[in-house]
């Protein structure tokens, strides 16, 4: 790790970080261990699924049961963050709706609806409650599916919108549902979980003693299917789907990208497994035009650690005196993904670090702006097109770009904590 990277990860100070190892995507793939067929397979695996969601979920019966979210012009933001932050007036804001995803309100659903799906079709095809692929997922919503996942249970470790994601279509398929949940995960999680029976064990220590205790117990029994968010192959490419299905969405809008008209993704970042799905997938979609850039906290910054130093999760933020604490409950991770850290050495352009002081505020302005309820974790990446800017990158000079910025959470907040976050981010 460079002195300039090291000084500002230890002092705490908001940075731009750039990625010397990305490569080209052409030269890049080759290496990975996660292909385009991969994520085609997943993509395939939602579509088989979605008649079956249409009638567990009343909220997805108007999409067929696929689950997405929709990319809208943000033009009142950007025109703060072209008054606030010097972005150019050439360049176009979209914001990515996860926020709002159906059923589980954040960017964790197309992951953790995915990995639970995977869990499902598996055992149910062993067990022949499904003859293949081509039979009609809709059986298991009959009783004698219900009554074989209520003997199999999922566990998972989480902060919050990932365990609400595994909880909610677990439950709703019928498998019993063990949440461990970190000392960072909001009430209005935990209880959320609780009305749709899963059980929620509670951690005094941070999320990855967390899923160190989920880890162990789904040892234990083979009955217990552990959905592991810092290495799950089936989680990643769940959230990589939502990168294969930008083209479509930009060319609705009208938006072409290329090396003259760049494409920005701006991803707020805990563990890596949403961020790095959903990087990988836009850059295997749309080619070396998408750049990418997660948004972590200073406290928190444990992807930028892992790819500066090299070491992954071999080394914590504890490590450089950080405390692992922030406003962003979702993103309040000591260690990253080793598998997606390593996946992300040629893909991702940068990672860029945002003080707890300003989340509260940038909630504030998405609210007043663009009138969309965000947590702190998603609002992270409304400091992305700044910074970016201001770093002068190649890529971008003299060309107009659109910037994604990717609303992660926050659409179900509850009221009070939503009005709370508000007053904090009016009195800074």
């Amino acid at each position: 790790m460079d002195p300039t990277t090291d000084a500002s990860l230890r002092a705490g100070r908001p940075f731009l970080w750039t990625n010397p190892k990305r490569l080209p995507i052409a030269t890049g793939q080759n290496g990975l261990a996660v292909s385009l067929a991969d994520i085609e397979a997943a993509q395939r695996r939602l579509v088989r699924f979605a008649p079956l969601l249409a009638r567990l979920f009343p909220e997805l019966a108007g999409s067929g049961g696929i689950i997405e979210s929709e990319l809208r012009p943000a033009p009142a933001l950007a025109a703060r963050l072209v008054r606030e932050d010097g972005l150019p007036d050439t360049d176009r804001v979209l914001l990515k709706g996860d926020h709002l995803l159906p059923v589980a309100g954040s960017v964790k659903a197309r992951g953790g609806f995915h990995a639970v799906l995977a869990v499902a079709e598996g055992l149910a095809l062993a067990s022949g409650l499904l003859s293949g692929p081509a039979d009609d997922y809709r059986r298991l919503e009959d009783a004698a599916a219900r009554a074989f996942f209520a003997g199999q249970t999922l566990s998972v470790g989480s902060t919050g919108n990932l365990g609400l994601s595994i909880g909610v279509m677990g439950r709703a398929l019928g498998f019993a549902v063990t949440v461990h949940m970190s000392s960072e995960a909001k009430a209005w999680k935990k209880e959320r979980l609780r009305r749709v029976g899963a059980m929620v064990a509670e951690h005094a220590g941070d999320y990855s003693a967390a899923c160190a205790a989920a880890r162990a117990e789904a040892a234990r029994d083979p009955a217990v299917h552990f959905i592991d968010d810092e290495n799950s192959l089936d989680l990643f490419l769940g959230y990589a789907v939502a990168g294969l299905r930008l083209p479509a969405q930009l060319a609705a809008l009208g938006i072409s990208v290329g090396k003259a008209s760049p494409l920005c993704l701006h991803l707020p970042c805990g563990v890596g497994g949403a961020p790095g799905g959903i990087a990988l997938g836009a850059r295997l979609a749309l080619g070396d035009a998408a750049l990418c850039f997660f948004a972590e906290p200073t406290e928190a910054p444990c992807m930028l650690l892992g790819l500066a130093t090299g070491r992954h999760a071999d080394i914590s933020v504890a490590d450089i005196g950080l405390s692992g604490r922030t406003l962003a409950d979702g993103l309040a991770v000591a260690r990253p993904s080793r598998f997606v850290g390593r996946l992300m050495e040629p893909v991702v352009d940068g990672v860029c670090t945002v003080a707890d002081a300003a989340l509260a505020p940038l909630v504030a302005a998405v609210w007043r702006e663009e009138g969309e309820r965000l947590e702190p974790a998603a609002a992270a990446a409304v400091a992305g097109p700044g910074m970016v800017r201001a770093a002068g990158l190649p890529a971008l000079a003299g060309r107009p770009a659109t910037h994604v910025v990717w609303a992660t959470g926050g659409g179900m907040l509850p009221e009070q904590d939503f009005h709370e976050l508000l007053a904090a981010g009016e009195r800074a």
